[in-house]
C-alpha cells in the first residue's frame, strides 16, 4: 500500500494531505474484519429490512478528524446509508454539539457503530491535543511536530490528524528522511562520520542529527549539519544553542515536552518542537451515537 502523503515546499519532504480513498477502504476493511469476524450476532436480532436514523454527538470541546474513515465503515456495510455532516475535519466543536446524522439499514448502523466511532474518537483525540500544543506557542513562530511514536497500524491516520490540529509532520517513516540519533553516531564512530555518510548516501533528502550537548552541537555544525535536534536541553542550553547557531541550521527541541513547559521552550528561539505525546498519549474524544425516535 502506497502512503497517501503529497510533496510540499515546506522544510519537511512531505506533509500528509487528504487521504486516498482506496487506502482508507483497505484500512477500514481490516478494522471491520477484526470486529465483525463471521458476523454480528447481536445485530442479527433486528429484522433485516429495518431502517433507522441516528445522530452522533460530541460530549466535549474538540477538533474533529476522521470523517473519511467513519464514512467508509458504514458504506462498506451498506452503500445506501446516508450521512449528513455538521462539521468537517479540522473543525472546532463545542461540548454537546451535533457531529453528524445517519439514516439507513438498522443492522448496518449497529454493526458499524463501534468501528466508525473508534476512528473518529481516536483521530479527533490526536487533532484536539495537537491544537492545544499549537495554541500554547501561538505568536512565537515555532512549528509543532509529531514523531514516529504512533499507535501501530495508525501511522498515516494519526499524522493526518496532527495536520488537522494545526501541527506539522516530521518524517513519515524511516524511508523519507535521515535522522541520525545517538546509536547511529556510536555505530558510525562520530557525528562527523555519520553526517558524511548520510550526505554521500542521499544528498537530495532531509538530513537531521540529534545532539545531547553544546559540544556535540558545535561538532554537528562543523560537520555541515543544517538541521539539528536538541535532545533534552535545559532552557538555558537551548538559548545558548540558538545564540551559537545564529541561523546557520534549523533547530528542533525535543524531550520532556509538556503543555506546561512548551511555551518556555518556544521562547528560547528554536524553530521547531517535536512532541511524542501528540500521537502516543492520546485520549479519545467522548462521542455518543444514539438512535432517533420517529
Amino acid at each position: 500500500m502506497q502512503p497517501w502523503y503529497s510533496r510540499s515546499s515546506c522544510w519537511r519532504s512531505a506533509e500528509l494531505a487528504l487521504p486516498n480513498r482506496d487506502d482508507i477502504r483497505a484500512q477500514v476493511s481490516l478494522a471491520l474484519a477484526e470486529d465483525l469476524g463471521s458476523g454480528d450476532r447481536t445485530a442479527g436480532l433486528i429484522p433485516a429490512d429495518a431502517s433507522s436514523r441516528v445522530r452522533v454527538i460530541c460530549r466535549e470541546a474538540a477538533v474533529i478528524c476522521g470523517t473519511a474513515w467513519f464514512e467508509a465503515v458504514f458504506h462498506q456495510l451498506d452503500p445506501a446509508i446516508a450521512i449528513q455532516w455538521h462539521c468537517r475535519d479540522g473543525s472546532d466543536i463545542a461540548a454537546d454539539q451535533l457531529v453528524c446524522e445517519l439514516s439507513g439499514n438498522t443492522r448496518a448502523l449497529l454493526s458499524g457503530e463501534r468501528t466508525a466511532l473508534n476512528y473518529l474518537q481516536t483521530l479527533s483525540g490526536t487533532a484536539t491535543l495537537t491544537k492545544r500544543y499549537v495554541d500554547a506557542v501561538a505568536g512565537t513562530g515555532v512549528r509543532i511536530l509529531d514523531t514516529r511514536k504512533t499507535v501501530p497500524g495508525l501511522r498515516l491516520q494519526q499524522k493526518y490528524a496532527v495536520t488537522c490540529g494545526g501541527g506539522h509532520n516530521h518524517r513519515i517513516g524511516l524511508f523519507d528522511a535521515i535522522l541520525i540519533k545517538e546509536n547511529h553516531i556510536k555505530a558510525a564512530g562520530s557525528i562527523r562520520a555519520a553526517i558524511k555518510a548520510a550526505q554521500q548516501q542521499a544528498a537530495d533528502i532531509e538530513i537531521e542529527v540529534e545532539v545531547e550537548s553544546l559540544d556535540e552541537l558545535d561538532e554537528a555544525l562543523d560537520a555541515g549539519a543544517r538541521r539539528i535536534l536538541l535532545d533534552n536541553f535545559s532552557l538555558e542550553s537551548l538559548r545558548q544553542a540558538v545564540k551559537r547557531v545564529q541561523g546557520r541550521a534549523r533547530l528542533e527541541a525535543s524531550g520532556g515536552v509538556t503543555l506546561g513547559t512548551i511555551r518556555g521552550i518556544a521562547e528560547t528561539g528554536v524553530d521547531d518542537i517535536s512532541v511524542g505525546a501528540l500521537t502516543k498519549d492520546v485520549k479519545a474524544v467522548d462521542l455518543s451515537m444514539r438512535f432517533i425516535d420517529d
